[in-house]
């Protein structure tokens, strides 16, 4: 099995390189490395270039997110004819065996996305998750795992799934071919739990391969603290109801949990932003409050700018980093 492994750099660097020297030591021969940049300013791309030149570079110029990020790579993958791909986060290091362990039980399973047995970095023996499940009650994905130790999870547990973590997402080309590419309008967040949604709906299987396993840092390359976080989550969150919900199933969402929250986070902000302007006034603690505002902000933002139709990267101020 022929396959591609592709990386996603945005001014990842250390984290990329650190990846790749893992690769040097997988026990699998027939593969390709395809490294998507989106854009960097850090020197990602020339010093890449240099210590790994083998690996197939692709220029995208601009930060195009996540998912059209990917796309790029994916694209380039499938005109290759390679027979596998497997996405993987540039924030990973990966065990030897992994390629392996994949394309055995890919062929064993031919219509099935794979993921992986994912730890933390800092935490040898604490998963990361698995993926998640929809929650109708909640209108979100409830995680598999999360930040469970290794032995409540043996190899030998059924593990239901709606969507794999999309840090190490492998999968045959035939089934891109069919279910298609990820949505751009993502960006990131939700559009792994989008894609695999699809794929579900179209007759495709979703498992973990436990033989797999890597260890992710965990949302390196987010500079924006929990605003930046905060904003993709609710404004895609929207997005993934419309396209993936049936017409009841999306009013109870949004009469049952949605409106509530979206109710409650006006109540709070305007709560905090009065408490916020006062405290400028007469206390030096209203730092603590401004950075609670922003989150709040962020949501709030999100949830205008999914009504808005404006999606893709989003408002510049959300990508600051914290002082």
């Amino acid at each position: 099995m022929h396959i591609a492994i592709i990386l996603l750099n945005w001014n990842g660097k250390s984290d990329t390189l650190e990846c790749l020297a893992s690769l040097e030591s997988l026990d699998y021969s027939c593969y390709e490395i395809i490294l998507a940049d989106n854009g960097s300013s850090d020197g990602s791309l020339e010093e890449i270039s240099i210590t790994y030149p083998h690996v197939t570079l692709i220029d995208n110029k601009i930060n195009l997110g996540f998912a059209e990020g990917n796309n790029r790579a994916i694209s380039y993958a499938l005109t290759k004819g390679f027979d596998a791909i497997f996405l993987l986060n540039n924030d990973t290091v990966v065990d030897p065996h992994i390629l392996q362990a994949l394309s055995t039980w890919s062929q064993k399973n031919p219509n099935t996305i794979f993921g992986c047995r994912t730890y933390l970095y800092a935490q040898k023996t604490t998963l990361d998750h698995f993926g998640g499940t929809w929650n109708q009650q909640t209108a979100q994905f409830d995680l598999i795992g999360y930040r469970k130790e290794d032995a409540s999870f043996p190899s030998s547990t059924p593990i239901n799934l709606d969507y794999v973590c999309g840090c190490a997402l492998f999968a045959p080309t035939s089934i891109f071919k069919k279910v298609g590419f990820f949505d751009p309008r993502f960006f990131l967040f939700w559009e792994e739990s989008d894609f695999c949604f699809r794929a579900k709906k179209l007759g495709y299987n979703l498992m973990i391969c436990h033989e797999a396993k890597l260890w992710h840092k965990v949302s390196a390359s987010f500079t924006g603290g929990k605003p930046h976080t905060t904003y993709f989550w609710w404004r895609n969150r929207l997005l993934w109801i419309e396209k993936n919900l049936k017409w009841k199933e999306k009013c109870f969402v949004y009469f049952h949990s949605l409106l509530p929250e979206i109710f409650k986070l006006y109540r709070h902000y305007l709560v905090k932003s009065s408490t916020y302007y006062l405290l400028r006034l007469i206390s030096s603690s209203f730092k603590q409050k401004q950075e609670k505002l922003s989150y709040y902000k962020a949501a709030l933002c999100g949830v205008h700018h999914y009504l808005l139709r404006r999606f893709y990267q989003g408002p510049s101020w959300i990508f600051k980093k914290k002082t």
